[in-house]
């Protein structure tokens, strides 16, 4: 049986630091850094094997202060290991637990998307529209030749939304309306559809399409109509500090210098590119309910983007991931194992033990 991967590319996020801008990037960017940690080496046994090993490889990490978060691994949807490491808030010595709740950077895209669907399976939304029949007043003529799904599949030629006027503009981005003049009044990076690149400001564009379609802030729409029928308890898009909320912590540009908080580099609010805050078992939950979030069959194939010749009943194996400055996420489903791993510390901490979790359940390829 073929096997399905649905792999969401990772963000970036840009800051200065010594009047030069770098970029820190999504998991998985540079193994180097990763070169010296502690690894599985080899397959578990059998499966009653696993917690054990995976335990010992997650506290040879977090005694050397590599990993700091929750990791959730489950067999055919059932947990069998959740544990948590590291502090969620060092100044006031609270540990991390089952119930903190982490920003997941990135896999926000994955809400947009499936709401996105959602609305068009009601008939609310052409998927081949341009964008201007649904924002009308948008400040650039290149919302005639965008279409809905140029911005879903990252084909419109916008790019991002941060650099100097997002650090400038941080703090006053509370609503999706704030991050539209970081970007509109830009040429494109391309024409719509002749290319494919990473674009946050086209999932920010798609988040305004669904407040103007349903008349209602794109978070509360995906909060009742994603989170609410899943069973997501936690999630969500917070602009005050709560005290289940882990705090980032970053090493800044070049990952060699002391852990400091994150937020002054974050935004008041994240959006519908990233930045919401889930538990690893809400994130467990919604990808349980992925059948029943989207009923229609012919949606939650083009969702998961199966093969004809796969049956929508197949194995469900995805790689979902985020990351920025304090910031990573992976959500892995594979071989009848779901695994999710959220860290409050930089690239690539998450998505080092997700390929190691990868490797221990002899799922490596």
């Amino acid at each position: 049986m073929k096997r399905l991967v649905l792999t969401l590319a990772l963000s970036s996020v840009a800051f200065e630091a010594a009047a030069q801008q770098r970029v820190i990037r999504g998991p998985g960017s540079d193994p180097d850094l990763t070169r010296d940690w502690p690894k599985v080496v080899a397959p578990a046994t059998s499966d009653a094997d696993v917690p054990a090993r995976l335990a010992a490889y997650l506290e040879s990490l977090a005694s050397r202060d590599l990993f700091s978060g929750t990791v959730l691994l489950a067999r055919d949807a059932d947990p069998v290991f959740q544990h948590s490491y590291g502090m969620a808030d060092r100044e006031r010595k609270l540990a991390n637990t089952e119930g903190t709740t982490y920003n997941v950077g990135s896999i926000t895209k994955v809400f947009t998307r499936l709401a996105l669907f959602q609305l068009r399976d009601a008939g609310k939304l052409d998927f081949d529209a341009p964008l201007r029949t649904y924002l009308p007043d948008y400040p650039s003529k290149a919302a005639d030749k965008i279409t809905v799904r140029h911005l879903i599949d990252h084909r419109s030629g916008l790019g991002d939304f941060f650099g100097p006027d997002f650090e400038v503009a941080r703090g006053r981005l509370k609503d999706l309306a704030d991050y539209l003049p970081l970007f509109a009044s830009k040429p494109l990076e391309f024409e719509p559809g002749t290319e494919q690149r990473y674009s946050n400001a086209g999932y920010l564009v798609l988040g305004l399409v669904i407040e103007r379609v349903t008349g209602r802030s794109y978070y509360d729409h995906v909060r009742d109509e994603v989170f609410v029928p899943a069973g997501l308890e936690a999630s969500g898009w917070p602009i005050e500090r709560l005290p289940s909320i882990a705090l980032g912590y970053t090493r800044g540009p070049g990952g060699g210098g002391e852990r400091r908080s994150n937020s002054a580099l974050m935004p008041v609010r994240g959006s519908s590119a990233g930045g919401s805050y889930a538990t690893a078992m809400d994130l467990l939950r919604f990808v349980r309910a992925l059948p029943k979030l989207l009923p229609r069959r012919e949606s939650y194939r083009e969702f998961l983007r199966l093969p004809p010749d796969v049956p929508p009943d197949a194995p469900l194996a995805i790689s979902w991931g985020g990351g920025a400055p304090g910031v990573n996420a992976a959500v892995t489903a594979d071989g009848g194992w779901t695994w999710v791993v959220l860290s409050n510390f930089d690239p690539p901490a998450s998505s080092e033990v997700s390929a190691n979790v990868t490797k221990l359940l002899g799922l490596a390829r």
